[in-house]
């Protein structure tokens, strides 16, 4: 069921609300799929608020919240240019990250977010929208294939010493 979101720009001031979400978001996510050891390795580094604030920083990276009656629900970065984690490719924004509380599942609220960066990338005349997907999140997969994604490659995602497999999925505008 379809729940109607607002799409908020994360701001510096931010910081501290943005890491909590991101925090609780990632840990609902993938702490019961992952090694304790590796995971805390990952996590004591990715969660850091300096780390956090400079990635907002970023003149190429930009946060959104999603936000169901004021609450943040959810957010997704997106990366340009320079700030592409992989192809650094001026004709495409990469969604870098896309979370939604577990609680706030089901209302489609992914499916808005993506809609949000189709339109911003097609308002900046852009050729395509990538992202990597864990090769075991299934769900996930499912969801960008139905949104018009497909599976193109893929690379290498470090938890800890844990090396993981990313599936890069995009989607031609």
């Amino acid at each position: 069921m379809l729940t109607p979101i607002t799409i908020q720009l994360v701001r510096p001031s931010d910081l501290h609300a943005l890491l909590s979400l991101s925090k609780k978001t990632f840990y609902d996510a993938f702490e019961h799929v992952n090694n304790p050891e590796d995971f805390e390795a990952y996590t004591s580094v990715a969660f850091q608020p300096e780390k956090l604030l400079s990635e907002i920083n970023h003149p190429h990276s930009v946060f959104y919240f999603a936000l169901i009656d004021d609450e943040k629900v959810g957010y997704i970065k997106l990366n340009y240019s320079s700030a592409q984690t992989e192809f650094k490719d001026e004709n495409a924004v990469e969604v870098e990250r896309i979370y939604v509380l577990a609680s706030q599942q089901g209302k489609q609220i992914g499916k808005q977010m993506i809609d949000f960066t189709i339109a911003k990338a097609m308002e900046d005349q852009l050729k395509y929208i990538w992202l990597g997907v864990w090769e075991h999140n299934h769900n996930a997969q499912r969801f960008y294939e139905r949104e018009g994604f497909v599976k193109f490659s893929s690379h290498e995602f470090w938890v800890g010493n844990d090396k993981q497999t990313d599936i890069l999925m995009r989607k031609e505008l």
